[in-house]
């Protein structure tokens, strides 16, 4: 396989892209550098975090570049010394042209949505919280500006009724391990026919994914019910959605996120927020046009944890609202 002579960088950050890095590895592709993230300080210790790549890189004794700042002068004589042939690129950050353009094969990237649509930070959740049936994985070669390069191939996937960006997530991200292989294998031998993003846009109403901000996370209980069901979707298990549990008693708010949610048919109506439960098995709320049903949720200071465990330590939920 042409591949294997090949010297390859990878360069990638989070769990998403340690699969791609495992089956290069393990498949006996020549990755002579990994580039990731520097390790810095998390959570209440501030204990230092090492990227999910770091950690893989490691435990395989792979060499390992942290650099700050792509364009440090350090760095790139670092890089060049490695005399890489091709650079793959799986969920890192926006690459300078001197870096992208060093490797004789230049620098591709692994992106999670079905270019030119999602272009941005947040593909997946975007495709699922606006309520897509399919979605997938693209390879592009790397140009100036973010996911517009040319395409080489592409993997289409459904996505279900209920999956949340988590159970979409798991199964892209061994997708586009394969792919990974099968465009090194392409580029290697010479057997690829690079689109340009142009030629597939025509008439089509480009959807963008930016980065997820807190706010685009609440929950606007106005919305009709399916799109709040898709929003919920779309950000579980990370970062969740989020609405306030407003008490009836003295009006306090208490942070509450939303894993998952059903749609459920009532003959009643009522204002949107307003919370319908037997005490016991279920919490139904008020939409803009119906009812979900709340299946698992966490309140602030506590676990995740399914509605029955929920009701069981908070009582008298009914008269309270989420706003």
């Amino acid at each position: 396989m042409f591949g294997k002579k090949l010297r390859i960088i990878f360069m990638g950050t989070p769990e998403f892209a340690v699969a791609s890095l495992k089956a290069l590895f393990e498949g006996a592709y020549n990755v002579v550098g990994v580039i990731t993230a520097p390790d810095k300080p998390a959570g209440r210790g501030k204990k230092i975090n090492e990227s999910s790549v770091k950690k893989y890189a490691v435990e395989n004794n792979l060499k390992i570049l942290q650099p700050g700042k792509l364009k440090n002068p350090e760095f790139l004589d670092e890089l060049k010394l490695l005399k890489a042939d091709l650079q793959v690129i799986v969920a890192f950050r926006m690459l300078p042209e001197v870096v992208w353009n060093m490797p004789k094969f230049g620098t591709f990237n692994l992106h999670g949505s079905l270019l030119p649509q999602y272009r941005g930070a947040a593909p997946l959740n975007w495709a699922i919280i606006n309520g897509e049936t399919k979605t997938g994985v693209t390879t592009f070669l790397l140009d100036q500006k973010i996911d517009t390069g040319k395409i080489l191939f592409n993997k289409e996937t459904e996505i279900g009724e209920n999956e949340t960006v988590g159970d979409v997530h798991d199964r892209l991200m061994e997708i586009g391990a394969k792919l990974v292989v099968e465009t090194v294998e392409a580029i290697a031998g010479g057997n690829i026919q690079a689109v340009s993003q142009s030629e597939l846009i025509g008439n089509l109403e480009i959807k963008h994914a930016p980065k997820i901000f807190k706010d685009d996370c609440k929950i606007n209980w106005t919305e009709e019910s399916e799109s709040i069901r898709n929003q919920i979707r779309g950000l579980s298990p990370y970062p969740a959605a989020w609405t306030n549990l407003t008490t009836n008693e003295s009006g306090q708010k208490i942070q509450t996120k939303i894993f998952f949610a059903t749609k459920i048919e009532l003959s009643t109506s009522a204002e949107p927020g307003t919370i319908k439960t037997d005490g016991k098995t279920f919490v139904n709320v008020a939409c803009g046009n119906g009812w979900l049903q709340i299946t698992d949720l966490q309140i602030a200071g506590k676990k995740r944890m399914k509605t029955e465990d929920f009701l069981r330590g908070f009582k008298n939920i009914e008269g309270h609202r989420f706003e």
